[in-house]
């Protein structure tokens, strides 16, 4: 085996944590008990108490582009910074930590490590690590 396919494989190994598919915001709220099923074969519930919360913080109808858990990227290339991606998961880690323009709603967006405890903090059962080597 080559080191890019070990590279390759230990990084699956480290996400083994991450949904086998990520339901909708919506999905979710419709759910008695909202959980998702994780690679490893686990399943991961989620508090009804953060959906609301996300739901306070996004756009009317972005219930159904929101996915969720809300993926916090730490790649390889942005040290220092860990990435997210999608319009309204954007949104959402602005207004978390205060920093949201409307005039400015940007596809992904990398924040400074150093904020990972606030998003966590405020949100542990719908936000998610995945390392990402690029």
């Amino acid at each position: 085996m080559n080191i890019e396919n070990a590279l390759i494989k230990e990084i699956y190994r480290i996400n083994n944590h991450l949904p086998v598919r990520r339901p909708t915001l919506a999905q979710l709220l419709g759910q008695k008990e909202p959980f998702v099923r994780l690679r490893d074969g686990s399943s991961h519930s989620f508090r009804r108490s953060e959906l609301e919360k996300i739901r306070a913080l996004i756009d009317p109808g972005d219930e159904e582009k929101l996915l969720i858990p809300i993926v916090l990227e730490i790649v390889s290339d942005f040290r220092g910074y860990f990435r997210v991606r999608g319009r309204a998961a954007v949104k959402v880690i602005d207004k978390l930590i205060d920093s949201y323009d409307p005039l400015d709603e940007p596809q992904e967006r990398l924040y400074p490590r150093y904020l990972l405890p606030k998003v966590r903090r405020e949100l542990p059962t719908t936000t998610t690590y995945a390392f990402i080597s690029e």
